[in-house]
C-alpha cells in the first residue's frame, strides 16, 4: 500500500468516534452533535463512509448473524439509537452518555447542517409516494436543502447490473450525503455491499423516511426518553412488529443480563486481586 493512501485511511479513521463491543456488535460512543460533526466534516472533506442508528433490533440482529456483523462492524460509525442501547453502553462501559442518538432527529439534523454548509443529499429507499411527500416536508422543514436526487428501489433484491447503475447514479448526482431509508437489515447490507462503490457519507436511517414523510407517526416524547417507544409502534402496527419486539426485546434482555453478570465478576476479580497482598508483592 502506497504511503498516500495509507495517510488517507489514517486520516479516515480519525474522522470518526471510538467504539465499544455490545453482543459482538461496534456500537460508537456519541452524542447528536459528536455523529452531526463526524458526518458533516467526513462530507466536507470528501470522505466515504457508513453511519447506522441501531436499536434494540439492529443490534440483536447483527450480534445473531455473522455475515451482517461483519458488514456493520466495519461501519464508521453506529449510533445507539434507542435508550435500552445508550443504557447498555452506559452500564457495561461507563459512556456517560445523557441521550440516544435516534435517526429520525439524526437524519433532520444533518439535512439542517449539510443545507447550511452547501452540501447535497440523496435519498434512497421507501416507495415513490413515500419519497414524494418526504422530499415535500424536508424542503419545508429546511428551504435550502439540496437534494440531488431521490429514487425507491424496487421490493426485491437488485441485480448486480441494476446495484451497478444505482450507485453510478449516486455517484454522478454529486450528493455527499447518501440517506437510506430501507429499513433493517436490509439497508445496512445495502450499505455495507456498496462501501466502496458509493462516495458519499451513506447514512442508514430506519424508519425516519416514513415518519418524516407524515405517513407513521412517532411515539410521544415521554416514551422515547423512557425507553418506550417500542411500545406506541407495536400498538400502530401489531401484525407487523409483534414478532419483532417479542423476540428481539426478550433477546436484549438476556444478552444484558448476561453481560452485566460478566462485567460484575471481572470486576469483583479484578478487586480481589488489587486487595491481595500476595498479589500486590509480586
Amino acid at each position: 500500500m502506497s504511503e498516500s493512501v495509507l495517510n488517507q485511511s489514517e486520516s479516515t479513521s480519525r474522522l470518526w468516534p471510538d467504539k465499544v463491543d455490545l453482543f459482538g456488535v461496534q456500537v460508537s460512543c456519541v452524542d447528536y452533535d459528536a455523529a452531526l460533526s463526524c458526518i458533516i466534516q467526513a462530507a466536507k472533506s470528501g470522505h466515504a463512509g457508513i453511519v447506522a442508528c441501531h436499536a434494540v433490533h439492529a443490534i440483536v440482529t447483527a450480534s445473531n448473524d455473522a455475515a451482517l456483523r461483519t458488514h456493520v462492524n466495519r461501519f464508521s460509525m453506529i449510533t445507539p439509537d434507542g435508550q435500552p442501547v445508550r443504557w447498555a453502553l452506559n452500564w457495561l462501559h461507563g459512556t456517560g452518555l445523557t441521550d440516544r442518538v435516534y435517526g429520525p432527529e439524526l437524519m433532520l439534523r444533518v439535512c439542517r447542517a449539510a443545507a447550511a454548509e452547501g452540501i447535497s443529499i440523496y435519498l434512497y429507499g421507501g416507495s415513490p409516494r413515500v419519497l414524494q411527500m418526504l422530499e415535500k416536508n424536508l424542503r419545508a422543514k429546511v428551504p435550502p436543502l439540496e437534494i440531488a436526487g431521490s429514487e425507491a428501489p424496487p421490493f426485491r433484491p437488485l441485480t448486480d447490473k441494476e446495484n451497478e447503475a444505482v450507485c453510478r447514479r449516486i455517484n454522478q448526482s454529486g450528493a455527499r450525503i447518501l440517506m437510506i431509508g430501507l429499513g433493517c437489515p436490509k439497508q445496512d447490507l445495502f450499505a455495507g455491499h456498496n462501501r466502496n462503490r458509493i462516495a458519499a457519507v451513506q447514512l442508514c436511517t430506519g424508519a425516519a423516511f416514513d415518519f418524516h414523510a407524515g405517513v407513521k407517526p412517532t411515539a410521544p416524547l415521554w416514551m422515547q426518553e423512557n425507553g418506550l417507544e417500542w411500545i406506541f409502534r407495536l400498538w400502530c402496527e401489531p401484525k407487523r412488529l409483534w414478532r419483532r419486539y417479542l423476540v428481539t426485546n426478550t433477546v436484549f434482555v438476556a444478552k444484558l443480563a448476561l453481560a452485566i453478570s460478566k462485567h460484575t465478576i471481572r470486576l469483583d476479580r479484578t478487586d480481589r486481586r488489587a486487595d491481595d497482598p500476595i498479589h500486590e508483592s509480586l
